[in-house]
């Protein structure tokens, strides 16, 4: 099976934080049912540069999921490098993840959710 990566835009159509986390929760919940190994979230990082609402909110959600073991493993945008041991065990098991293009950026507005163990 190929992987792939699915991007999610949680910024779309301008949602409160409320709204983006019920449609991340739903998209996870779709991930799960399709086997879908990766997961690459755009929520921003707020006018301020400093953390917006869905960015706090759903990196917040995810790590307790991660904790509760429902996903595999959570990386910001700004450790998403080659320095980040997960993004490392990331790239040996997705080498696809190479090309994308926010690799070495820091780019605080993503996040990658990987779906299965690696």
């Amino acid at each position: 099976m190929k992987a792939i990566t699915r991007e999610l835009n949680l910024e779309l159509g301008r949602p409160t934080a409320d709204e983006a986390l019920r449609r991340l929760e739903a998209e996870l919940e779709a991930a799960r049912h399709m086997n879908t190994p990766l997961l690459k979230l755009i929520h921003g990082y707020g006018s301020s540069g400093k953390g917006g609402r869905i960015r706090t909110a759903s990196r917040k959600y995810l790590l307790a999921q991660q904790e509760k073991g429902r996903i595999a493993a959570v990386v910001p945008g700004e450790r998403f490098t080659i320095f980040d041991e997960t993004t490392r065990r990331a790239l040996q098991q997705y080498p696809h993840l190479r090309q994308d293009r926010d690799l070495e950026r820091e780019n605080m507005g993503v996040t990658f959710v990987f779906m299965r163990r690696f």
